[in-house]
């Protein structure tokens, strides 16, 4: 018998995704590549986002092997870090802006760049710039169980992963570990937009559910507002957005800033999110 995991941690992210499930809303979630282009452009774009409907934001670090990330966010983090950006950039900027981001940012970055700093000493960086969690895709689940306490006692979430060919037991034991919420996979594959979301993605959410406390977010192939609805409709807790805003981000000009074109995108989501299908045969075009 898989014994049951704790109660979940209740620190900003808990506690956000506690105040929406009170609301019976679904977080959305937006994905940044920091630094892309520049970091004074990630910081307004993060603004943005929270003014137009995000509940939390996933920001990437960029990294030269993203061996988890699709060749948007692959070809993010070249740019980002061809301007210069660098791991202790990202936390200053994320420092700046203390006091006006008040959504929880959890922060993506492989093993690399936790190493190459040292673990303890990033994870006191990244809680006293104001971040709430930590992705680190390229951890296996043993590692991260190691990770978990450091990232505890400095104040962080160490959010951890399951995927589709994830089994039952490791699931339990991804539940016992990871703190703020679980973040699913919903394919077997690399990040980016996909046309359909595969329907085995719904008992995903049910196996998880009947193991964990925590909230269950959905990332990786999600970029419409449809999708995003789907989720909610499969009982997720929150949809994770990510190559589609890097995309747009990255193709905005004039009259438009990035920040504009991410905060217009974010609030496209966020109402159709928020609204429930008019025809659920439209809504069945974007799932398999």
């Amino acid at each position: 018998m898989i014994p049951s995991p704790p109660s979940p941690h209740l620190g900003p992210i808990g506690a956000r995704f506690a105040a929406l499930a009170q609301q019976g809303r679904c977080a959305l979630m937006p994905f940044l590549m920091a630094g892309d282009p520049d970091l004074d452009t990630t910081a307004a774009c993060l603004l943005a986002l929270q003014d137009q409907g995000a509940d939390l934001v996933e920001l990437g670090i960029p990294y030269s092997d993203p061996l988890a990330d699709g060749p948007v966010i692959q070809a993010a983090a070249g740019r980002a870090l061809a301007a210069g950006a660098t791991c202790a950039g990202v936390l200053d900027m994320v420092a700046s802006l203390r006091g006006q981001l008040h959504m929880p940012v959890v922060l993506f970055t492989y093993a690399n760049p936790l190493l190459n700093m040292g673990v303890a000493n990033f994870c006191d960086r990244a809680a006293a710039a104001g971040a709430a969690g930590l992705v680190a895709p390229d951890l296996p689940l043993e590692e991260a169980q190691r990770l978990s306490p450091t990232a505890a006692a400095a104040g962080l979430d160490m959010v951890l992963l399951a995927a589709p060919t994830t089994s039952l037991q490791r699931m339990a034991q991804i539940a016992r570990t990871s703190r703020g919420f679980i973040y699913l996979v919903s394919v077997t594959g690399v990040t980016g937009a996909r046309e359909r979301m595969d329907q085995r993605v719904a008992s995903l959410i049910g196996q998880l559910k009947s193991l964990a406390r925590q909230p269950v977010a959905v990332g990786f192939g999600i970029s419409t507002a449809a999708q995003a609805r789907q989720v909610r409709l499969w009982g997720g807790d929150g949809a994770i957005v990510g190559s589609a805003f890097v995309k747009r981000i990255a193709a905005a000009g004039p009259p438009d800033s990035p920040a504009t074109v991410a905060g217009a995108f974010c609030a496209e989501l966020r109402r159709g999110l928020d609204s429930p299908p008019a025809d659920p045969s439209l809504l069945s075009k974007a799932i398999s």
